[in-house]
């Protein structure tokens, strides 16, 4: 019982810091990622809309019960699924509105393999 208990930090030199100071590897003044300076406000939340409507896409083309998305456009995939009564994603609708001329929006997520 005479043992000393030895922990794994007893075996790192003690590093002290100061409080509110840059921590290591950082210059004074150095902005921050993601902080202004980076990119304006818009161009963030611009990239952001974009991946938030790619999600959505994608989500309705992996969703199986508006039927298969191969060979066919997202915007006929959905124009299906209104006609048999399945009520698709009116979500899904705006997006391919809002980008009618980009594939990357109107393809499905198969359009590069061939069927």
């Amino acid at each position: 019982m005479g043992r000393k208990r030895r922990l794994i930090t007893d075996s790192f030199p003690k590093v002290k810091r100061r409080k509110g100071g840059p921590g290591p590897g950082k210059e004074d003044g150095a902005p921050e990622p993601g902080l202004r300076g980076e990119e304006p406000c818009e161009e963030i939340l611009a990239a952001h809309l974009d991946e938030t409507h790619l999600e959505i896409l994608r989500q309705f083309d992996l969703n199986r019960h508006f039927g298969p998305c191969t060979g066919i456009t997202r915007l006929q995939r959905w124009e299906r699924a209104e006609q048999l009564g399945l009520e698709p994603p009116q979500e899904v609708l705006k997006v391919l509105w809002a980008h009618p001329e980009d594939p990357q929006y109107q393809c499905s997520l198969w359009h590069l393999y061939p069927i």
